[in-house]
């Protein structure tokens, strides 16, 4: 977007400031029988203002050498897998979290940039994403998103650009809906030869197909009953997918040892109205409705103002995290980076981020200045460590964690993907030198670069996890 240059009087900006900060104050919004409350600060001050000067660090200053994630791509595996979904071209924003936050209206209090899923919103649920569409050119329909950044001058500026509105409703209808929950497949898969592979990845996509053919059955709501759809639904689906899961043994077992624990994937079982499903975590993932307030029309919230900036490019790659070898992720793997209240929850979650295009070596937690010829960057190496079972966890972390700085998980603990997010702004260079650029945070947050985060959850098919894991562990770099 491009910056006005003529003076301005700041009187526009500082009445927005006083607006958001007063419309922050002590919120205590009742909905569903549940009350949630904020707390913005005084009147309009320091909510709205920019991030403060100390928050700000000459790049150059930085030593170099200190990005683990680097030092990582010199380990293990050497295969990445490249997905281009774009830059938020579409406008798709809003403030809410649906892992952090699941079933709060604006729950984030400030701004996310999404890519990937087109739909996803406070309610989103696995159905509702597997439904929706996706800005990914391979038709990766995962869920990316990170808070924006912004300029902010205390000067008049352009309008933000209108955002674009998910479907709520039909999110929240999914989610009451009944529908059928299964065991991931890929994931529990050993090495499969190359000779195996389309055999295997033909019988993934069934395994999919069998799902949504489920859950189109019972959406035609002529089954009463839970039995019922026991009966016509479920017991029926086990059975093709146990001769489904039975082609895949047998298409590795021509090739290497067959397999022989996937007998008890076959078996799925009723969610309805969030409840119920598998013992794999997926209930940590719904959440209490409630609603706090959402954006004024020029999409600030919660004392984040100033003009939005859309990435430069943002580049998503799957990596080994330094492991000699990974499995598949489950579909719908929700994983958290950073910590985006760590001044409440402390530092442990909490990630240096930034760094300049050219200094990828280091990483800081400083709002960087980058020299003439380099950009601000973001760089988000995502928790690659998962516990082979759950999908999501009561604090949305224990369920996966970090690998240790030679690639290695905990006891119990396998390596799946690494997901590297590379976010590069056109911030120009006198707004760094000035501390004019911000990241959207929470109102207890200050803009404190400290606080940045990024979210995930894994909507790809198996058939393309299966791909995604067999590039990282052959070397290959496959972009698509």
């Amino acid at each position: 977007m491009p910056r006005k240059t003529s003076p301005a009087t700041g009187r526009h900006r500082i009445s927005r400031r006083t607006k958001i900060a007063t419309g922050g104050l002590a919120l205590a919004l009742a909905v569903g029988g549940i009350v949630v409350a904020t707390t913005a600060g005084r009147t309009g001050e320091a909510s709205a203002d920019p991030a403060d000067a100390s928050f700000f660090l000459d790049i150059a200053k930085v030593p170099a050498g200190v990005n683990v994630n680097k030092a990582l791509q010199g380990k293990g595996a050497r295969g990445t897998f490249t997905v281009d979904c774009g830059r938020n071209e579409n406008q798709h924003f809003n403030p809410d979290n649906f892992i952090a936050q699941p079933g709060i209206k604006n729950g984030a209090q400030h701004l996310h940039d999404y890519v990937g899923n087109l739909s996803t919103n406070a309610d989103s649920n696995n159905k509702s994403l597997v439904k929706a569409g996706t800005t990914c050119k391979n038709g990766d329909k995962s869920a990316y998103f990170w808070p924006v950044v912004r300029i902010d001058t205390g000067e008049e500026e352009e309008q933000n650009p209108p955002a674009t509105q998910p479907d709520r409703a039909g999110s929240a209808s999914d989610k009451a809906s009944s529908q059928v929950d299964c065991p991931d497949v890929a994931s529990k898969l050993p090495d499969v030869p190359d000779q195996a592979m389309d055999e295997v990845n033909r019988n993934l996509d069934l395994l999919d197909k069998q799902i949504d053919e489920a859950n189109a059955r019972i959406a035609k709501g002529d089954l009463k009953t839970p039995q019922d759809i026991q009966n016509a639904v479920v017991g029926p689906l086990k059975d093709k997918r146990a001769a489904t899961i039975d082609r895949i043994a047998i298409a590795i077992g021509r090739r290497a040892a067959k397999p022989t624990n996937l007998g008890g994937l076959a078996a799925c079982v009723l969610k309805q109205n969030g409840q119920g499903g598998l013992d794999n975590g997926g209930q940590n993932s719904t959440g209490q409705p409630a609603e706090l307030p959402g954006v004024n029309d020029q999409n600030e919230v919660a004392g984040n103002d100033g003009e939005i900036q859309r990435v430069r490019s943002a580049t998503i790659t799957f990596t080994s995290g330094g492991a000699n070898k990974v499995v598949a992720m489950p579909q719908f793997l929700r994983i958290l980076y950073g910590d985006a209240k760590q001044s409440t929850n402390g530092p442990a979650n909490a990630r240096p981020s930034w760094t300049c295009t050219g200094f990828e070596d280091r990483l800081t937690d400083h709002y960087p200045i980058c020299p003439a010829n380099s950009k601000v960057e973001r760089i988000h190496a995502f928790p690659n460590c998962w516990d082979g079972k759950n999908i999501d966890s009561a604090n949305h972390r224990t369920h996966i964690v970090f690998a240790d700085q030679q690639g290695k998980c905990p006891q119990g603990f396998k390596n799946v993907p690494q997901l590297v997010m590379k976010l590069v702004y056109d911030i120009p260079h006198d707004i760094q030198v000035k501390g004019q650029y911000k990241v959207d945070a929470f109102p207890q947050e200050s803009h404190n670069p400290r606080s940045d985060h990024d979210d995930f959850a894994n909507v790809m098919g198996q058939r393309l996890m299966n791909q995604v894991v067999k590039c990282i562990n052959s070397g290959q770099r496959c972009k698509q």
